[in-house]
């Protein structure tokens, strides 16, 4: 048990940014117990419009904006602290697979696909 994390695209964009349904979504990227990112993640998640107590099993479509907010973020080392029973620690050993994972998603974005956030602990 713990936090599985996943960045995943789809070929058409959700009618909402936020707790949607997907068919056929393809893996992009894959963190396990990185919590200060998914703490990012769910600040986002709410920022958009999220509601779900927990933060646990929705999905978050990612723009092209928030990939660059997220990019400067990681840069910055100002992912927030997050801790949760099942979540482990970030340790700062993340940055290059963060880095990474910005990098590919941007080129998913460009070819037209959408990229999106789920996790499940």
């Amino acid at each position: 048990m713990g936090l599985d994390m996943y960045a995943c695209t789809l070929r058409q964009s959700p009618a909402v940014p936020v707790d949607f349904d997907v068919g056929d979504a393809v893996a992009l990227h894959y963190w396990r117990k990185h919590p200060n990112l998914h703490g990012w993640m769910e600040a986002l998640y709410r920022e958009k419009g999220g509601t779900q107590a927990d933060f646990n099993c929705v999905n978050l479509q990612l723009s092209a904006e928030d990939l660059d907010r997220l990019e400067v973020a990681i840069r910055n080392r100002r992912l927030p602290h997050t801790e949760g029973f099942f979540f482990g620690v970030s340790d700062g050993s993340e940055l290059d697979d963060d880095l990474a994972f910005i990098a590919k998603a941007r080129e998913a974005v460009a070819a037209g696909l959408v990229v999106f956030y789920t996790a499940w602990w």
